[in-house]
């Protein structure tokens, strides 16, 4: 196992290298120059030469690159352009109501995707899983726009149930108060296609043979489903889970922005809109390096999940 994780370990060198290379390229010759963006359009040349000069972006490209390189490996890109605050800062910040939202969104999520997966597809062909189907069918046809403004406008403004939007400074408040609507309405925007694609795999294993012997030898129709067929289902279930976790981060802006959540995917857009490159470049390298953490720690779990999984 230790010889397989140093291995994965040293593969990712190569990968991540090409990322650095590819995110400095596109900063340095499709961004433009940033002295211009921070001198404003009320500069001169010499105001331009001095915020080059402290930027360091006046050094040969090899430079530029050593120094990019060294602020990945220290976790120091330096100051954001738009507001001055450290970028690690920044990250580690918004990285905390981030993780309050999208670690319960995710283990709900997946948890009611399994479970209903499994119980319509037992059911093939059945008006439940018929009527399963065309829910999930109409519900991935709505956007998200309209599942955030009616659930702000019926349950936090009309009924009052939940805040419209804010943010605490307690977690306990944060996961029970602010995150309770946002995590609601992308449970409804997120389990539909995760139903539909979960039930996709648990058909995969539901005709195969291991499945008739079982019940040949006389195991409970229970006992089929959520230890014969889910151990055998989760393994690509796991594998879709965990390739997403990294993209969820960038991906729940919408509900980060609507809803005043300081996390990463809303840092992200307000980066953007600044052409604050420095958080732009550290997020995308992290995002990029979590990826293949998470591909890691995928096939760890294939192996406990199933330990006929042979990892090479």
């Amino acid at each position: 196992m230790t010889a397989y994780i140093l291995r994965r370990l040293w593969q990712m060198a190569p990968t991540m290298l090409g990322v650095i290379l590819l995110v400095f390229f596109l900063f340095n010759w499709v961004g433009g120059d940033p002295a211009y963006i921070l001198a404003g359009k009320m500069s001169n040349a010499e105001q331009i030469a001095n915020i080059r000069t402290q930027l360091g972006i006046d050094q040969p490209y090899y430079v530029q690159l050593w120094i990019f390189i060294k602020q990945i490996v220290t976790f120091n890109f330096g100051n954001s352009w738009s507001t001055g605050e450290a970028v690690s800062s920044i990250i580690g910040t918004r990285l905390g109501p981030s993780l309050t939202v999208l670690i319960p969104l995710t283990i709900i999520e997946t948890l009611i995707a399994i479970a209903l997966a499994l119980a319509i597809a037992f059911k093939r062909g059945s008006l439940t899983d018929r009527g399963v189907m065309i829910a999930c069918t109409v519900g991935m046809s709505v956007s998200i726009l309209v599942y955030i403004i009616v659930g702000q406008y019926f349950f936090a403004y009309k009924l009052g149930m939940f805040p419209v939007q804010g943010w605490g400074n307690h977690f306990a408040e944060n996961l029970f108060k602010y995150s309770a609507l946002p995590i609601l309405i992308a449970l409804a925007v997120g389990v539909a296609p995760n139903l539909r694609l979960f039930r996709t795999f648990v058909l995969d294993e539901v005709n195969q043979d291991y499945v008739r012997t079982a019940r040949a030898k006389g195991v409970t129709e229970s006992r089929v489903k959520w230890v014969h067929v889910l151990r055998n289902a989760s393994i690509p279930i796991i594998t879709h889970v965990m390739s997403n976790l990294p993209a969820l981060l960038i991906g729940a802006f919408l509900i980060e922005r609507f809803f005043s959540i300081p996390g990463i995917g809303r840092e992200v857009i307000l980066a953007v809109e600044r052409s604050d490159f420095p958080v732009i470049k550290a997020i995308t390298v992290y995002v990029a390096a979590a990826t293949m953490f998470f591909n890691l720690l995928t096939d760890l779990l294939y192996q406990a999940v199933d330990p006929r999984v042979q990892l090479k």
